[in-house]
Order: structure tokens, then sequence, then C-alpha cells
């Protein structure tokens, strides 16, 4: 037999033992990672739908094209993949990095698997649902600013992100103005997800070594939820203010013009009736 024939043979072999164990095992931990901070198996939405029986909706193949680039399929103008982004009120899935095609057949097999379960170990988050206090603001300011350390060593929030009226430069630019993110990401459920196993590309190296710990994740909500409120309370008074100046200065420049332009035409007819 050809030798690259017996290694085809071999590779096929290869593949059909280690991707079931892969996909108990390795898919588990790589949904853990990268799916579960915006995706439930059966638990409701978060940031995005609940992924039980999503082969039941879609097959197999659109599936796979979506988790390997979501974008591709949205541009598409797939109007289930339109209907997903309405509904997670426009924020789209970013493209996962280190995806392959063993990969994503992994994860779907493991999303069959779980979504046949009573109750699959994806369903929701296990982070406490006590009601957020003052005192827990207080402590997710201090872990967004750095003034307290986060338990894993993790870095602060503010190394990369900015929120209104924190810190004296405003924080860092790397990532978005985390100011809306408690209503941008739906709430207190779909936050704590996510700040649980942050899934963006440029965290999951970071927080993959150094997770938040859980009894920091409630505390750093509460603190964007306050912020989130406070934020709109002031942008309501600053278009109130910003009209009342627009107005006053419209008033004086015209007192202005009235003014000089008046004092003008005064000078200009007292001339011509000396001529």
């Amino acid at each position: 037999m050809p030798k690259n024939v017996c290694t085809c043979i071999r590779n096929i072999c290869l593949v059909i033992l280690i991707l079931p164990a892969f996909a108990q095992d390795g898919s588990a931990d790589f949904y853990k990672q990268n799916c579960a901070s915006c995706h439930t198996i059966g638990g409701g939405r978060l940031t995005g739908p609940d992924l039980k029986d999503i082969h039941l909706r879609k097959d197999d193949a659109w599936i796979k094209k979506f988790i390997t680039d979501p974008q591709a399929v949205i541009n598409s103008g797939d109007p289930y993949a339109r209907k997903i982004v309405d509904e997670s009120r426009g924020i789209i899935m970013p493209k996962v990095g280190g995806l392959t095609p063993f990969i994503v057949e992994s994860l779907l097999i493991l999303i069959k698997q779980e979504s046949e379960k009573e109750k699959s170990i994806f369903a929701g988050s296990a982070i406490s649902d006590r009601p957020l206090t003052d005192a827990d603001m207080e402590i997710g300011r201090e872990l967004f600013l750095g003034t307290k350390a986060l338990k894993n060593e993790g870095p602060s929030c503010m190394g990369c992100h900015t929120v209104a009226g924190e810190g004296i430069l405003g924080g860092g630019r790397l990532g978005p103005d985390l100011t809306q993110v408690y209503g941008r990401l739906g709430g207190k459920t779909a936050l704590a997800a996510w700040l649980s196993s942050p899934a963006s590309e440029t965290m999951v190296p970071i927080y993959k070594k150094h997770p938040i710990d859980e009894s920091e994740v409630l505390p750093l909500v509460a603190f964007f939820k306050g912020k989130s409120a406070i934020h709109s309370q002031d942008t309501g008074k600053h278009d109130f203010n910003l009209m009342i100046f627009g107005f006053t200065g419209l008033a004086i420049v015209l007192v202005l013009f009235d003014f000089f332009w008046g004092n003008r035409l005064r000078s200009v007819r007292k001339a011509m009736e000396k001529g």
C-alpha cells in the first residue's frame, strides 16, 4: 500500500479516536473560556442566544460557518444572523481566536450532547444572585481603578478601559469605554457571566491565567451598574444645560450685534443728515 495512503488512513483513525474525547474534555474547556460568557446551553439568553437545540433550528453547515466567522455570515445578509444581532441589541459576536475546523466540529458535538441533558453544565452562572449593595459598588470601583488588587493578580480594568468620571488621566484606550456596559450587555446576569470568563481576543490570554475571582465579579457589576445610572442622569442634565447655554449665547450675540450694527447705522444716518 502506498505510503501516503497509509498516512491518510492513520490520520482518519486518529480523528475518529480523538474527536469524541476532545468533544467531551477539550471542547468543554474551550467553550467555558470562549463561549460561556455570552451563551448558555439551556439557561436562557445572556448577551447572545441560548444554544440549546441550535442544531434543530439551523443545519450543521450554517452553525459551523457562523462559529468560524460571524461577521461574514451577518454581512452576507443572512436573515437569521441579522435576527441574532437585533436580539443582542446590536452586539456582534467577535471572531474567536484559535479556531480550527477540528475545534468547530468538537464544539458542535458538545452543544448537541449538552442539549440532550436535563441540565447542561453550561446552563448558567453559579455566581450568587444576591442584591447589589453600596459596599459592592465601592469595592468594584477600587478593583476597576487598581487601588485594590485582583486576587488572582490580573491587571486592573482601567489599564485598558475608561469609565466616565474615573481616573485623572481617564484610563486606557485599548478597550472600549465601559460607562454603559451594564446596559449594553443586558444587565446583571449577562455582565457577571462576561466578567467570569472574558472572551475577547485581547483578554483571553491574560485572564485565562489570572481569572477574575467569583467574589470580585458582583462588586464590579455593582460599580458598572452605578456608573451607568449616574451617567444617564448626567447626560440628561448636560443636554438641558447645553440648551440653556445655547439660548443664552444666542441672546448675547444678538444684543452685541444690535449694539454695534445699530451704532453703525446711526452714525451713517447722522453723516447723511449733516450733508
